[in-house]
């Protein structure tokens, strides 16, 4: 017996990093999948995002654990396509009982130095992309009158604030009190929904030479080992960068009947980091 035994799931940003871990831990816990990520570019983003080969693999891996799943290529930005994708998974699967909200950006940029591209392509994506994947997906779930789980993919930069990250940080704040109105709306469908807030997390998004170079400023050429030593500063247990899979745990303990009566919370998954 799964924990998610039964269930759907729609995820964003579902091609690797932490989206992939949601959905092959979900499928392994019983949940078909509904998936999305997109190959479309963000000028703005330093680094490689996702390509069509990603959101193949994690196909694979869902359908490895013999669950099944429907991955498209819709960017969060674009309301139709994503609401095409949930539809289609619907009417394959039957039900909509799950969405993650977790396909996100980074661009480090000093407040009144970035262009307004940088500016503006951060807010579509993690935050005007955040409510525009909800407005796609949680009417099935309403429509379901079986209740359900929201978690949206925040960030501790919501609520620790760092230099060179005006634009991610209210992204990801304001993704808070999108959750919170969103949870009180909904409690009286027992719909649930809450936000986490991971520390940093060792994915494409974090490893990569403008995340590098924010955290070590100090070094002309700094690779993984300078900013090892700098993220290891920033938490206070020792370690230096999260897995995906530890923020899988607890999104999984949010949508599962485990969270049963979690809603409208801020889950800091930060090694300490908010200390």
């Amino acid at each position: 017996m799964g924990k998610l035994d039964g269930k759907v799931a729609f995820i964003t940003g579902a091609g690797r990093g932490q989206g992939r871990s949601h959905a092959v831990r979900f499928a392994r816990e019983g949940a078909d999948i509904i998936a999305t990520d997109t190959t479309a570019g963000v000028s703005s983003v330093p680094y490689p995002l996702a390509v069509a080969e990603d959101l193949a693999e994690t196909a694979r891996l869902v359908e490895a654990t013999g669950r099944r799943i429907i991955a498209r290529d819709a960017d969060v930005r674009d309301y139709a396509a994503t609401a095409s994708v949930v539809t289609e998974g619907v009417e394959a699967f039957g039900r909509l009982d799950i969405v993650v909200a977790n396909a996100g950006i980074s661009n480090p940029a000093p407040t009144l130095e970035m262009s307004e591209d940088v500016w503006q392509d951060m807010i579509d994506v993690n935050l005007t992309g955040t409510w525009k994947s909800l407005k796609a997906s949680v009417p099935h779930v309403i429509a379901g009158g079986r209740g359900g789980a929201i978690v949206i993919t925040s960030s501790l930069a919501a609520m620790y604030a760092n230099g060179n990250q005006a634009h991610y940080s209210a992204s990801k704040a304001g993704q808070v009190m999108l959750m919170k109105v969103l949870a009180k709306e909904l409690a009286p469908q027992n719909i649930r929904v809450n936000t986490v807030h991971p520390t940093t997390v060792a994915t494409g998004m974090i490893l990569n030479e403008a995340t590098y170079r924010l955290f070590r400023p100090d070094v002309e050429n700094p690779g993984y080992d300078d900013f090892e030593v700098a993220a290891r500063t920033l938490n206070r247990l020792p370690v230096a960068a999260l897995e995906p899979e530890d923020i899988t745990e607890t999104v999984l303990h949010l949508v599962a009947d485990s969270g049963k009566f979690i809603t409208g919370t801020t889950q800091l998954l930060d090694a300490g980091g908010s200390l």
